[in-house]
């Protein structure tokens, strides 16, 4: 059976390529997920965006009763959203893998997007790799999982 990951993105990244390029780059959420399905093509790669924290928060509890591994991205809501963290902390809970990403490096960034709720219950996080930050996360839970 192919292992499924889940690629979840928090609010305005549907709008990548065309907001902020300088920062986010000129990809857009597609263009990932594209790059992502030609690096791993033995993997069901189910990208998501939204711009609604209950959607994404009912995303994670759909990873957590499938038992399936996620990457995501919760862009503004990393620094805020203690309902999404205590989603993703059941993620933690049930030994399914969870990576942090983030296109930009936040600590070079203006000081509130220093600080992350998330990372506390994530496996991982990696940050300032721009659309590789996926890659390098995805091939990190296949690897993990064997």
């Amino acid at each position: 059976m192919t292992q499924t990951i889940l690629v979840l993105n928090g609010p305005n990244l549907g709008r990548l390529g065309t907001r902020e390029p300088e920062v986010y780059g000129a990809e857009t959420l597609a263009d990932i997920g594209a790059q992502l399905e030609a690096s791993a093509p033995e993997l069901t790669i189910d990208l998501r965006q939204t711009d609604d924290e209950a959607e994404l928060i009912s995303w994670i509890h759909e990873a957590v009763d499938r038992r399936l591994p996620v990457v995501l991205n919760p862009a503004a809501f990393t620094h805020y959203s203690y309902a999404l963290r205590d989603a993703a902390a059941q993620l933690k809970q049930a030994g399914v893998p969870l990576v942090e990403v983030h296109l930009s490096n936040p600590h070079t960034r203006e000081t509130f997007r220093h600080s992350s709720v998330i990372s506390g219950v994530a496996t991982g996080v990696i940050a300032g790799f721009g659309a590789e930050s996926y890659r390098l996360a995805v091939d990190w839970i296949q690897r993990s999982l064997g």
